[in-house]
């Protein structure tokens, strides 16, 4: 593992309205990267609190693994050159890139020393970011939380390995230590973990949200991009709450990332999971969490 100080290699995903400081801090005092999406912070001023924060707590700890900034490229995301350069501010150690072109930031990142890692839903799109130089893509696959793809891992990280020799992410349904090891074995250098941390103490998940979870299946997760524009993956009961009728679920609405951060209200009924959602069933700390999963992996060694 080239990243520093990692118990496991884990990147806990950067969730929509549900990662924030307390999360990251965890997460990488916990021996995992910690990553929050900049949207979730409704301001820039706020995201600079945020990342005072994160860097304040962490910079006494010579065992924190490094901690990760979500940056939303989408042309409907006003802020991403503002928060792009909080990135550079606060040297992100890790830049993540989601729903556009990781392009603009990648000479400015490395000027620093940090690395770009780029989320990707098809071959089409995993080609066109590796060739702005990125150092790893992140694969979200079929299963994934939140937005996701459709393509197997099997079949993504085979060919996106004849053509990108950088590290790979792999994202969609990882929820236990044996995952982690099967995803290692696939070809993936590490893998991305959203939905096993909703149900934790650090999350910002509303109680009603890691109830949901924790007594979720998998036969409780629809895909629709009637949303956000962007096919993700919800959970069933909580589109049901909100008002939708999950068998006929409206056409897809424009894409407007930056409006729908700050529509709290929008989504306090609507919420994400992944198909592995099975995989928790307690209300956890993240360090209870990694231990476990530490516990698993260690298992299949």
């Amino acid at each position: 593992m080239s990243l520093t100080n990692l118990r496991l290699p884990i990147i806990q995903a950067p969730m929509f309205l549900l990662s924030g400081p307390e999360m990251v801090v965890a997460s990488c005092r916990a021996g995992i990267v910690g990553s929050f999406p900049s949207p979730n912070a409704r301001t820039v001023e706020i995201l600079e609190d945020w990342l005072k924060i994160i860097t304040e707590e962490l910079a006494s700890s010579e065992t924190a693994a490094p901690w990760a900034f979500n940056l939303v490229m989408h042309r409907s995301n006003t802020r991403r050159h503002d928060d792009l350069k909080l990135a550079i501010k606060y040297r992100a150690p890790i830049v993540i890139t989601a729903l556009g072109s990781p392009a603009e930031a990648v000479e400015v990142v490395h000027a620093y020393g940090g690395k770009v890692y780029a989320d990707v839903t098809t071959i089409d799109f995993a080609r066109r970011a590796a060739q702005t130089g990125v150092d790893g893509l992140a694969l979200v696959c079929a299963g994934a939380g939140g937005h996701t793809g459709q393509l197997s891992p099997f079949a993504f990280v085979d060919e996106v390995r004849q053509f990108f020799d950088g590290e790979i992410i792999l994202s969609g349904a990882i929820g236990n230590g044996r995952a982690i090891r099967a995803a290692e074995i696939l070809g993936a250098d590490y893998v991305y973990m959203g939905t096993r941390f909703i149900p934790t103490e650090e999350s910002l998940a509303q109680d009603d949200y890691k109830a949901m979870i924790v007594e979720a299946s998998g036969s409780d997760i629809v895909t629709s991009d009637s949303i956000t524009g962007v096919k993700a993956n919800w959970l069933k009961d909580s589109l049901i709450k909100g008002g939708y009728d999950v068998n006929n679920m409206p056409a897809p609405g424009a894409i407007n990332f930056l409006e729908a951060a700050g529509d709290v209200k929008r989504w306090r009924d609507l919420w994400a999971a992944g198909q592995g959602v099975g995989s928790s069933d307690s209300l956890q700390s993240i360090a209870e969490v990694v231990e476990q999963l530490d516990q698993e992996y260690r298992a299949c060694l």
